[in-house]
């Protein structure tokens, strides 16, 4: 990936293609499901979500091999999906989605219905 200025998420997805770009996509696609209301970002250089003024519901990125879905996770949503994730590299902020596996579309909208429900409490 040479460009590292990406101004909006089509940019970023120009890089790819194939599974690659099928995948970002549709987890692109999940997430205005799930959030009709985020408004797309580059932050990082990589594809973000927001929510709010300052609060981030999700990233994305891309490598060789796996995707990235990614976020300051909390405590809890790291608790909440712990048994599910164990079969992921997770970190307090990422988790791996191997390329050569399929895609937990399942677990991902429950990530981010979780994502937006600690947002939501977070306002009130």
């Amino acid at each position: 990936m040479a460009k590292t200025d990406y101004r909006t998420i089509e940019e970023y997805h120009k890089v790819f293609s194939g599974d690659t770009l099928e995948r970002m996509q549709t987890i692109r696609e999940l997430v205005h499901k799930v959030a009709p209301e985020v408004e797309e970002v580059i932050s990082y250089q990589i594809p973000a979500f927001k929510l709010g003024d300052k609060y981030h519901l999700i990233y994305y990125c891309a490598f060789p091999k796996h995707l990235t879905i990614s976020s300051p996770w909390s405590e809890a949503m790291l608790k909440e999906f712990e048994v599910e994730l164990k079969d992921y590299k997770v970190s307090k902020s990422a988790i791996q989605l191997p390329l050569g596996k399929p895609l937990p579309l399942d677990l991902i909208k429950r990530i981010l219905e979780f994502r937006k429900k600690e947002f939501e409490a977070r306002k009130k």
